[in-house]
């Protein structure tokens, strides 16, 4: 089993900026990508960027070059950093696990709220 523990999120304002902070324990040698979704009230939760274990990422179309997904191996820690923030943004932010042989990402956080005022 895999505990991943999500911090960083808060109230901003638009173009603001946040890191999220991703820590991983226990059997993380199973992960093969680690990915960030996010479910805003009244919608299904989306994929907003992944990253693999060869380093390779992947954003939303939403996201992109506002959004930037990087890892520390060391710290076992995952980070989103998310600049130019949109009131579109708003939303409770999960980490998830893709493990070795699955293609779903598992999440298991209680998610971190994210905030955008405009």
């Amino acid at each position: 089993q895999v505990q991943l523990v999500e911090s960083g999120g808060g109230l901003v304002q638009a173009g603001g900026s946040l890191r999220l902070s991703c820590a991983a324990s226990g059997s993380i040698f199973n992960i093969n990508a680690m990915g960030w979704f996010r479910q805003a009230p009244g919608k299904q939760r989306e994929l907003v960027a992944l990253i693999t274990s060869g380093g390779v990422t992947n954003y939303a179309d939403s996201v992109k070059g506002r959004f930037t997904i990087s890892r520390d191996n060391a710290k076992n820690t995952v980070y989103l950093q998310m600049d130019s923030l949109e009131p579109g943004d708003t939303a409770v932010y999960y980490c998830c696990a893709r493990y070795r042989d699955y293609t779903a990402f598992t999440c298991r956080g209680q998610g971190t709220q994210v905030t955008v005022s405009s």
